[in-house]
């Protein structure tokens, strides 16, 4: 089993989403016996609330369900995620804050690392910018890079 953590500042906004779209991408192309897939927040901002109206709106738009209820990254996950995904570069920072104090040394990615020809290096937030759409095509685009890296990766 393949896991796979997206991680933003709260889990209500780009970590849901890109849970939501990276299982819709796994479940179409036949794979989700592969994958554990889970998203959290750096921070404790908003542990235990549905993901943002606007992010159930974008992907309930493009038929995509989502469950997440948000929560705060722990230690068990910088431990046992094969694959840990921060949706920005302060994200980024906060992740190998913590691995650090764990003791922890293992790889991190950014979402739009595995996107072909990102735009932009960061996945803005909406919570901030209202914008839910170029979020989301910003996370799709990333998601299947990603899709694509680890299926190569573990020949799957």
């Amino acid at each position: 089993m393949i896991s796979v953590l997206f991680v933003c500042m709260g889990n209500i906004c780009r970590s849901p989403m890109a849970e939501a779209v990276f299982g819709e991408l796994v479940k179409q192309a036949g794979l989700s016996g592969h994958f554990q897939i889970d998203s959290a927040g750096v921070s404790n901002y908003h542990i235990g609330d549905l993901p943002h109206p606007g992010t159930r709106r974008i992907l309930s738009s493009r038929g995509i369900q989502t469950e997440c209820t948000a929560r705060q990254v722990t230690p068990a996950d910088l431990r046992e995620a094969d694959y840990i995904v921060a949706m920005d570069r302060e994200n980024l920072s906060d992740l190998s804050d913590m691995a650090r104090r764990l003791g922890l040394s293992k790889p991190f990615h950014l979402l739009l690392d595995f996107a072909e020809d990102p735009p932009v290096w960061d996945v803005p937030d909406p919570y901030y910018t209202g914008d839910f759409e170029g979020t989301y095509r910003l996370v799709e685009a990333g998601c299947q890079g990603l899709l694509a890296h680890i299926r190569q990766e573990h020949e799957i």
